[in-house]
């Protein structure tokens, strides 16, 4: 089974609420546009929630190396897509995260995996961007870790305030990134080249 597109159990309760929810809202869940709708969106919310039902601290032990490197690793530009709990409204960004290798390495595409495990949950930004610090650094171990999130939240776009432009940012950091040296050096390479949302 491929864990980017496995449907779960409840799939038909799912659509069947969904049914209700567009009833509720005014509309005729028979009529022809909106027939199959309540199983596309089943479907894609099963997809878009699917880090529940994935790992990430096995991720990130499947392609686990010993290497004496002790100096910063960066995966920057990470793309992704969350739902805000609060709206279940997209929130979506770029993760920069950074860790300083204690005797272990893992692969650069596990780092990216662990993003997305995180993000395909309802989440806040705020929690996202810890748990991915604490997943990393409690799996490999590491000197340190630092984690930075940039996003723009569909929840502000489209409803309350409805700025456009916003982005919020978050960071979160352990270990060897306490040092405010640390963290300057990783803040100035993600400056250097990083790209804007």
């Amino acid at each position: 089974m491929n864990p980017e597109t496995e449907l779960r159990e409840g799939l038909e309760e799912l659509a069947a609420h969904y049914r209700d929810i567009l009833r509720l809202l005014g509309e005729d869940a028979t009529r022809e546009g909106l027939e199959k709708t309540p199983m596309r969106v089943a479907k894609a919310m099963q997809i878009l929630t699917r880090g529940y039902t994935q790992d990430p601290k096995k991720v990130l032990t499947d392609a686990l190396f010993k290497e004496e490197y002790s100096q910063m690793v960066i995966v920057k530009d990470i793309d992704f897509f969350s739902m805000c709990e609060h709206h279940m409204l997209p929130f979506y960004g770029k993760a920069h995260v950074a860790y300083i290798p204690n005797g272990y390495i893992t692969g650069l595409s596990k780092v990216v995996r662990v993003v997305d495990i995180f993000s395909h949950r309802l989440q806040v930004q705020e929690r996202m961007t810890q748990q991915i610090k604490d997943c990393i650094q409690e799996t490999l171990k590491p000197l340190g870790v630092m984690v930075v999130i940039e996003a723009k939240h569909m929840c502000m776009q489209m409803r309350g305030v409805e700025k456009q432009n916003s982005i919020t940012t978050t960071s979160d950091f352990s270990g060897a990134f306490n040092q405010a040296k640390t963290r300057e050096e990783f803040m100035n390479l993600l400056r250097g080249e990083s790209k804007r949302i």
